[in-house]
């Protein structure tokens, strides 16, 4: 055989270094064929494990089994190839709740027509699936504990001057379900926000804001919307007289001092109009629990675009007398 090769190398003229050079032109035209194939596109059918995540009411959030997708697809010579090479590993695949239906118990399932929304996931972006064989997929979600805690914001705001709100952090949803192990359950009174910060606020505003973490439990939701409504302000300063209410008869209710100062913050632009003849009170009923005497003035009638007030002083003496 080795007096053969030498005879035909001898014939075609080639030395050792044409065979070096006919060596790697061969290895050259091998990889770029391979190359072509492996980009070409083929049929094929291919299976995937798959862990089902879910957000269902009373129930882990991932599944406790898996279930193998198999599917007739098109994809590349490369994909098919690295698809059966990764053959068993686990895809975890965010399911919408809607799309998981109840079975018995624990046990939910996912039809096929469900399936193609999350093609890319469970296959990969490059791969078409023409359709799917397995039919149906199930999966069981453990039940767990669960509690509704409410959402607390942790906030900071500085408002440019004459901007104030007029209503508080508005949160939605304003509550969450937790799910875990009882035992740290009982120790979870509220799910806190990440940090809402503002500064020179003057207009409205709201966002979607992160929920933090708890550890060992998950909850319903992961973001809540939050909105503030800022509105411009003047201050308006008038002296009120200070009437009671709920006196019954045969009483009488002095008060004192009778009238107090009145400052208010009033939305821009100010219709004055609206804010004439204003009356602060004091209720007799208030007057009857109360040790030394005083009481706190409050305003009944809240005029339109009345963001707040502060009355000086706070609270009058009051002396009850017979008729």
């Amino acid at each position: 055989m080795k007096n053969l090769l030498h005879r035909l190398f001898t014939t075609l003229n080639i030395n050792g270094r044409d065979w070096v050079v006919l060596l790697l032109a061969l290895l050259l035209a091998f990889s770029t064929w391979l190359i072509h194939n492996l980009a070409l596109k083929y049929n094929a059918f291919l299976d995937v494990n798959v862990s089902a995540l879910c957000n269902i009411e009373g129930h882990s959030n991932e599944s406790f089994d898996d279930a193998e997708v198999s599917a007739r697809c098109r994809a590349t010579g490369y994909r098919i190839i690295s698809s059966n090479l990764r053959r068993g590993r686990v895809v975890k695949v965010q399911f919408d709740p809607s799309v998981m239906q109840h079975y018995a118990d624990d046990r939910f399932f996912v039809t096929s027509d469900k399936l193609s929304e999350y093609s890319h996931i469970i296959f990969g972006d490059e791969v078409a699936v023409e359709y799917f064989v397995s039919d149906t997929l199930f999966f069981r979600f453990p039940k767990v504990n669960s509690k509704r805690v409410p959402v607390v914001p942790v906030s900071s705001f500085s408002f440019r001057d004459q901007y104030i709100n007029t209503s508080g952090l508005e949160l939605s949803p304003d509550s969450v379900t937790v799910y875990g192990e009882p035992f740290l359950l009982d120790n979870i009174t509220a799910a806190y926000t990440a940090p809402i910060n503002y500064t020179d606020v003057a207009d409205d505003i709201h966002g979607i804001v992160k929920l933090d973490k708890i550890k060992g439990v998950r909850m319903s939701v992961q973001e809540a919307h939050y909105s503030l409504d800022v509105a411009r302000y003047v201050d308006l300063v008038v002296s009120a007289p200070v009437q009671t209410v709920n006196v019954p008869s045969g009483k009488d209710l002095i008060v004192l001092p009778s009238k107090v100062t009145l400052t208010m913050k009033c939305e821009f632009p100010l219709l004055e109009s609206q804010y004439k003849d204003l009356n602060v009170v004091v209720d007799y009923n208030d007057f009857r629990t109360s040790i030394t005497g005083k009481c706190v003035v409050s305003l009944p009638v809240h005029p339109k675009g009345l963001i707040g007030y502060e009355t000086d002083p706070v609270a009058v003496s009051c002396v009850e007398e017979s008729r």
